[in-house]
């Protein structure tokens, strides 16, 4: 009874088995009343209509007079008649018989006694058959001077009923088994697909994310095995992400440390006198060291990103001095590699409530992107201006070789690095957006391939009072 199937199939069943016991107790009820109902009125009936007709011509007649008077004009049809003294004596029957036959005691007879129509259904004592009868009073000057009863077999409606019943009871066993057969059918059509989900869940669970649920009927069920194996085609895309990632960083932490141990070698055991093979030597370990610390930097700050324990310093400040600085650090390096950086700043100040070193690492992150996928001979455009009273908009817009439309609504996940073979953890764009959503702000990239691609970020203003309104301080 624990599972979802018994659950439904015994629902189900006492459903339908209290709902035919009701239709079938109706059915009964009207089938009983119909036929015993029926026995009982035209006996009732035929009982009034010979009162209606006899009783003043035999009301004052002796007792014997009334017996010849019903045998002469009473008797006929199929039912049972009787006529019986004040007392319930039988005095003569309608087949002839006659004489102290016996005494009648029934509910009929005893209600004729009163003055009272009375009818009664049971078994008669002298045949043991099951019979309806009606008793009529004969009234005179206000007493009960003789009752004529009249009385049926119901033999023929009591086997009548008694098929009836059993019928009933047959087709509704039929019923209730075939609905139980449905029910079993409906749950197990319900149940199969979710212990199939259940299954495919459990070994996802336990790592395998090759197995998918199989897809029925597009219902509900339909859609949860759908979503369950979208959710497993991400999480096995997620998977092979953070293996590249691992993979990659191993690969990119490796290289320097390489370096540095191997020129920390050859200076070493090497002679210190040769000047430039020093110099060389510790150039090649200092950019090493640089580029290792890059990595580590990144891997903290996604690390702190994720745990959401990383915490800003704001302070009110002008947007376009970090911006500025960004510029004129990247200044050589665009020189060096060929590529012309272009500012296009407002004149008026943007004023912000923001960590200006974590701006400062965006614009550091978005721009050093920028420079790797310019190729010479390229732009690199940096606008920043007031978007509107309440937001600073900040575009870095680059001519290089552009973003793959397969890439791009993935450039800013965790771990991704698209198509790309440049070195790199693939988290900057991640860490940067995380950095600017935490400033209230957002990041969003466009790209055309072959073009070049633009990322625009915007930032909430800090709203500074008007000229004249300030407060006094005397």
């Amino acid at each position: 009874m624990n599972s979802l199937r018994s659950r439904m199939v015994w629902s189900y069943g006492v459903l339908i088995m209290l709902v035919v016991v009701m239709l079938g107790s109706m059915f009964v009820t009207l089938v009983w009343n119909y036929y015993y109902g029926g026995a009982e009125g035209a006996l009732l009936q035929r009982a009034q209509t010979e009162a209606a007709l006899h009783n003043r011509s035999i009301a004052t007649r002796p007792l014997q007079s009334k017996a010849e008077y019903m045998l002469q004009n009473m008797t006929e049809g199929s039912i049972h008649l009787q006529l019986l003294d004040y007392s319930g004596l039988i005095v003569v029957e309608s087949n002839g018989l006659s004489g102290a036959v016996g005494t009648l005691g029934t509910p009929d007879v005893i209600q004729a006694m009163n003055g009272e129509t009375g009818s009664w259904r049971g078994y008669d004592e002298t045949t043991n058959e099951r019979i309806a009868a009606v008793t009529v009073p004969v009234v005179d000057n206000g007493r009960v001077v003789a009752m004529f009863r009249y009385s049926s077999s119901l033999e023929r409606i009591d086997a009548l009923v008694r098929n009836m019943l059993w019928l009933t009871v047959l087709v509704g066993a039929v019923v209730v088994l075939l609905f139980f057969m449905m029910s079993v059918l409906l749950a197990n059509r319900i149940a199969r697909p979710i212990r199939n989900l259940t299954l495919v869940a459990e070994q996802m669970g336990e790592g395998d994310w090759s197995r998918r649920a199989s897809l029925y009927e597009r219902d509900e069920i339909g859609r949860l095995a759908e979503t369950l194996n979208k959710m497993a085609a991400e999480l096995t895309r997620r998977e092979k992400l953070k293996n590249d990632f691992i993979s990659s960083i191993s690969h990119e932490l490796r290289t320097p440390l390489t370096s540095i141990k191997g020129w920390s070698e050859t200076l070493a055991s090497g002679d210190l006198t040769d000047v430039d093979e020093l110099q060389l030597g510790l150039a090649v370990i200092d950019r090493e060291t640089e580029r290792l610390s890059g990595l580590v930097e990144d891997l903290l700050d996604f690390s702190k990103l994720y745990a959401k324990s990383i915490v800003l310093h704001p302070e009110t400040l002008d947007l376009l001095k970090p911006i500025k600085e960004t510029i004129r650090q990247f200044e050589v390096r665009g020189q060096r590699e060929g590529v012309k950086l272009i500012g296009i700043l407002s004149d008026m100040p943007l004023m912000v409530e923001a960590d200006a070193n974590r701006l400062k690492q965006v614009f550091i992150n978005v721009l050093d992107n920028a420079l790797k996928f310019t190729p010479s001979g390229g732009e690199i455009t940096i606008a920043a201006a007031a978007a509107s009273p309440d937001w600073a908009r900040i575009s870095i817009a680059d001519t290089g070789r552009g973003i793959q439309p397969e890439d791009l609504p993935h450039i800013t996940d965790k771990f991704y690095k698209g198509s790309s073979q440049r070195a790199g953890s693939g988290l900057g764009l991640a860490i940067c957006k995380e950095i600017v959503e935490l400033h209230g702000g957002t990041l969003r990239v466009d790209s055309v391939v072959g073009e070049g691609t633009v990322v625009t970020l915007t930032v909430p203003l800090v709203q500074q009072p008007l000229p004249g309104k300030q407060e006094s301080t005397a």
